[in-house]
């Protein structure tokens, strides 16, 4: 019996290179290193092919596709209504923002935006920025943790806590809700929420100054962050950022203002920008600065949802949140786009139906962390390779939505 030997000869014409860059492309003292998908700082799997000499940063390339949700084709088979739980698992850490975008945009479509009660309302509104709330404690928290600093984290996670729990209560699950629902809400608030909710403000009110205190105003974390991935504001708006990446870089944007969608005209609030106050406009510590501040923009707005919801727009035996939920959610043919501001910046939907199903023909999302992301190559070049970490967390990726 004789045998055989195969030869081994690749496909040339199949392989694709997983890299932008070939070992030809580089010049002296230049090296390829990939940062991720499995790596602490990326906030995800998220893979980085850094081209680097010595320390410093030559180019960033972001490489995708490995937490790729299918949300677009999931919704492109499903009824309108049967989506929402798909929209949560785009931003799984501010998932009652994107459901009220997306509902917002459904109800728009039908005609019944004036229609929802306004204790509907203030309860989307509420729940919405508790979530905001929630999304910013985690980006800050791992951010100081990218930068060394344990203890915020730590700090930050137990308070988010208090939120996570409270909107357990309220929806029975701790991160994907499902709650906001088309033409009104899955339930109405349990009884005793307002009064523990006013707990909670009053119990994160000096915990947010030790915050300050601790990390923004800290003499290493400024040194880290000050003058580091600046972010020029024709750069910012010419790559799509938006979110506190764009407000970080000087400009009043936020969609809660400009489109004054639910009943955010009715609520008193400021927009806080990046104004270098420890380095340049549009740095690391202006973003994260940012963030900062609209959490205590969140606190005020969450205070002035309690007090209507107590007063005017008060609980009654009567209320059903679910009284102008719609049976057959059946749009006209049109293309639609729906926009709303999410945690991390300006989540939109494009909808496109054709007047005869209920469910759409053509859904595309729009990320803000897919922009926010494209935006790394510019603003890390030469930078120091200790300096990428810090600004990779200044962008607050999720990867849920960059990969839709």
């Amino acid at each position: 019996m004789s045998s055989i030997q195969y030869e081994y000869k690749p496909d040339n014409h199949l392989r694709s290179d997983p890299n932008k860059y070939k070992l030809e492309d580089l010049r002296s003292e230049e090296m390829i290193l990939s940062l991720g998908p499995q790596h602490p700082s990326t906030h995800g799997v998220l893979r980085l092919e850094v081209i680097s000499d010595g320390e410093v940063i030559v180019d960033v390339v972001p490489h995708l596709g490995y937490l790729h949700r299918c949300f677009e084709k999931h919704a492109e088979n499903l009824p309108f209504n049967q989506t929402i739980p798909f929209v949560d698992r785009m931003d799984y850490l501010a998932a009652m923002n994107s459901e009220h975008v997306y509902v917002m945009g459904i109800e728009k479509m039908l005609g019944i935006e004036n229609d929802i009660p306004k204790r509907v309302e203030y309860i989307r509104v509420l729940v919405a920025e508790m979530n905001r709330l929630a999304s910013h404690f985690v980006a800050i928290g791992t951010y100081a943790l990218d930068i060394g600093a344990y203890t915020p984290f730590l700090w930050l996670m137990r308070d988010r806590e208090h939120i996570q729990r409270m909107l357990e209560w309220t929806t029975g699950a701790r991160m994907l809700y499902n709650y906001i629902w088309i033409g009104g809400l899955f339930y109405d608030l349990p009884v005793g929420f307002e009064d523990r909710c006013r707990e909670f403000i009053t119990y994160v009110k000096p915990k947010l100054i030790e915050l300050q205190q601790l990390v923004i105003e800290n003499e290493i974390f400024v040194r880290r962050t000050a003058k580091v991935g600046v972010l020029p504001l024709p750069l910012a708006i010419d790559y799509g950022c938006t979110g506190p990446v764009l407000r970080g870089s000087g400009l009043r944007w936020d969609l809660r203002k400009v489109d004054n969608y639910s009943v955010y005209p009715e609520l008193d609030f400021n927009i806080p920008i990046g104004e270098g106050k420890m380095g340049t406009v549009g740095d690391c510590w202006d973003r994260n600065y940012v963030r900062v501040l609209e959490c205590w923009e969140s606190v005020k707005i969450i205070d002035q949802c309690l007090e209507q919801l107590t007063g005017k727009y008060t609980r009654t035996k009567d209320f059903d949140p679910q009284a102008v939920v719609p049976k057959k959610i059946r749009p006209k043919a049109m293309d639609f786009y729906a926009r709303g501001e999410g945690a991390k910046g300006e989540l939109g939907f494009y909808i496109r139906t054709d007047g005869k199903s209920d469910v759409p023909i053509r859904m595309k999302s729009r990320g803000p962390s897919y922009h926010n992301l494209s935006v790394i190559s510019e603003i890390s070049r030469g930078a120091l390779m200790a300096d990428l970490i810090a600004i990779i967390g200044s962008l607050d990726l999720v990867m849920g939505e960059v990969d839709r």
